[in-house]
C-alpha cells in the first residue's frame, strides 16, 4: 500500500505487507520486503535491501518475496534517509526501527531487534548487531562496529572504526582500541538546546568516572534527566572505560 506522491523505481521491489506514507522515494534495485512500515518522506536509496528475516538459526528464513511473512517488522520513521546498499533486517521481538530524520548511509547494516532514536546518522560500513539501542542524536562514525546488545546513549559520538564493545553513556565521545570514553560532545549539547553550565557538569562527572548509571543525578544535570532516565531504562550498563584523559 502507497500513499500520494511517492516516487517508486520501477526497477524496485516493493513486497506484500509493506505500508508505504506520503512523499516516499525508492531507487532502482531496492528491495523493501513485509512486514514493514515506510512512514511520510522517508528517502530509499538505489539497492538498499530492507525486512529480510533475521539471521537468527533459531527463525525460519521465510521467503518473504512470495507473500509469505514472519517476524516482528521494520519501521522506518518520517523523513528518515536509507542510502544506497544499506541493509535493514525485520526485527525477532520487537520491529527494528530507524527514527524520524536519521540517516543510514551506503553499506551501513542494522541487524534484528535494533533501535536508532531520531535525528541519528549511521555512517557508512557501520555495523550494528542485534537488539541494539541507539539514542537520539547520536552519530556513529564510518566503519565502526556495534556489539549486540549495546546501548548508546543520546548524543555520543562514536568514532570511525571504533569497535563498541561496551554501553555508550550521554553525550560522550568514544573511539580507539580498545575504545575508550576521551570526551564530550559539545557542539551536540549545544545543538539540543544545553546550556555551558550543563556541558562543565558533565565533564567533570565523566572525569571523576560518574557515568550517570545509578544515584542522584548532580543538580547542574538536571536537564538532562530524560536522557539520563532513557540510558537508565536498559537495565545493568557496562559502560565504556574512561581515558586517563578526558576533554571537549
Amino acid at each position: 500500500m502507497s500513499g500520494p506522491d511517492t516516487a517508486i523505481s520501477s526497477h524496485a521491489f516493493i513486497g506484500e505487507g509493506v505500508e508505504l506514507g506520503a512523499g516516499v522515494s525508492v531507487g532502482p534495485g531496492a528491495v523493501i520486503l513485509g512486514p514493514t512500515v515506510i512512514e511520510d518522506g522517508v528517502w530509499i536509496g538505489a539497492g538498499a535491501l530492507i525486512g529480510a528475516p533475521p539471521e537468527m538459526s533459531n527463525l525460519r528464513q521465510n521467503p518473504a518475496w512470495t507473500g509469505e511473512l514472519a517476524h516482528a517488522g521494520v519501521r522506518i520513521c518520517s523523513g528518515a534517509v536509507i542510502r544506497e546498499g544499506a541493509v535493514i533486517h525485520q526485527g525477532s521481538y520487537r520491529a527494528t526501527t530507524v527514527g524520524a530524520r536519521s540517516w543510514v548511509l551506503n553499506r551501513a547494516y542494522l541487524a534484528h531487534d535494533v533501535l536508532l532514536g531520531a535525528d541519528s546518522t549511521v555512517s557508512a560500513g557501520v555495523s550494528v548487531g542485534g537488539h541494539c539501542a541507539i539514542g537520539d542524536r547520536v552519530n556513529i562514525g564510518m566503519n565502526a562496529v556495534v556489539h549486540q546488545r549495546r546501548i548508546i546513549a543520546d548524543g555520543a559520538m562514536i568514532g570511525m572504526g571504533t569497535p563498541v564493545t561496551r554501553d555508550v553513556p550521554p553525550f560522550s565521545k568514544v573511539y580507539g582500541t580498545p575504545p575508550r570514553i576521551t570526551g564530550i560532545n559539545a557542539v551536540g549539547l549545544e545543538r539540543a538546546g544545553f546550556s555551558a553550565d550543563v556541558l562543565d557538569a558533565l565533564l567533570l562527572a565523566y572525569r571523576g568516572n560518574d557515568q550517570l548509571v545509578s544515584g542522584a543525578i548532580p543538580e547542574a544535570l538536571e536537564p538532562l534527566a530524560a536522557p539520563v532516565a532513557w540510558w537508565r531504562s536498559h537495565g545493568a550498563l557496562v559502560p565504556s572505560a574512561v581515558a586517563d584523559r578526558i576533554s571537549l
